[in-house]
């Protein structure tokens, strides 16, 4: 796979991804006895979480078959097999973006390899920009639906029958997992917003007009992650859920300009709230039938 792979009219190596996602997977295995039934990836802002999980083995994902390496600082790209409330959990510290330069394959190809490993449950985290009046910096947004306007989608090219191509994402986020999402809100006596997630390609942000128009399309919060992910976990049949850390006013919602170290400042000003939440989650899923 390479950049360039999205700019043609070639198709996905699909039986490769599998290939390759399988392998992976395997190397898993080998690795340990546990079997999480959930992963959690960190978005930028929310890496504190893996420092509150009693770890069992860190692999770095150069080690492991398929999966990109992140560029992005608060990305240190580690998966980590770890106990969250005596819970086994895989914890992805970081992701691969689009914006790197990365193909919709290799950044949602840690999806597929957790998926054949045999996950059942993958909870998305991202930092995002506030667009509804609702949605300050520092608020904790459930993404409870999402609009893709990354201009691509990570199944283009997608030839082989099994999984299908043609994915239904009327349910893309699991309600009982949003439910699941609030309650822990509730016990962590952390407020939990509910909104739609708006997903484009980046690496710069939106203009005053884009957010205008974003805003009149129904869009909450803005980012440039996520949505390639759960359309492959939806494709594996993983159930999915998101978590947005609002760590900006998006362009002319607030008085300054944006800047990634604000992003990664105010996740910081929230980590307690938001790893208690993520603690109180894998809590709950667990005991959730």
């Amino acid at each position: 796979m390479n950049a360039r792979d999205n700019q043609r009219n070639e198709p996905i190596n699909d039986a490769g991804l599998t290939e390759m996602a399988n392998v992976a997977a395997a190397s898993l295995r080998r690795r340990s006895r546990l079997r999480p039934a959930l992963a959690i990836v960190l978005g930028s802002g929310f890496e504190h979480f893996a420092g509150r999980c009693n770890k069992v083995l860190e692999v770095p994902y150069q080690e492991l078959a398929g999966f990109p390496e992140s560029r992005v600082v608060g990305h240190p790209g580690i998966l980590t097999l770890a106990l969250c409330a005596k819970v086994p959990i895989f914890v992805l510290q970081g992701r691969s973006h689009f914006y790197e330069g990365r193909t919709l394959a290799e950044v949602t190809f840690p999806i597929r390899a957790l998926a054949a490993f045999g996950i059942e449950t993958v909870l998305l985290t991202n930092a995002a920009g506030g667009i509804s009046k609702a949605m300050k910096p520092g608020t904790l947004m459930s993404v409870r639906d999402h609009i893709n306007l990354m201009g691509a989608n990570p199944l283009r090219g997608w030839l082989a029958e099994t999984p299908s191509r043609f994915v239904d994402m009327t349910a893309a986020y699991d309600d009982k997992l949003v439910g699941l999402m609030t309650k822990a809100g509730k016990l962590a006596k952390v407020p939990v917003a509910l909104g739609v997630y708006l997903a484009v390609s980046g690496p710069s942000y939106e203009t005053p007009a884009e957010i205008a128009a974003f805003a009149r399309l129904g869009a909450d919060a803005v980012g440039m992650s996520t949505v390639p992910e759960v359309i492959v976990a939806r494709q594996c049949g993983l159930r999915v859920a998101a978590l947005s850390c609002i760590t900006n006013a998006a362009a002319r919602r607030g008085g300054k300009a944006i800047s990634h170290a604000e992003v990664l400042s105010v996740g910081k000003s929230v980590q307690a709230n938001s790893s208690l939440l993520l603690e109180n989650f894998v809590k709950l899923h667990a005991e959730s039938p």
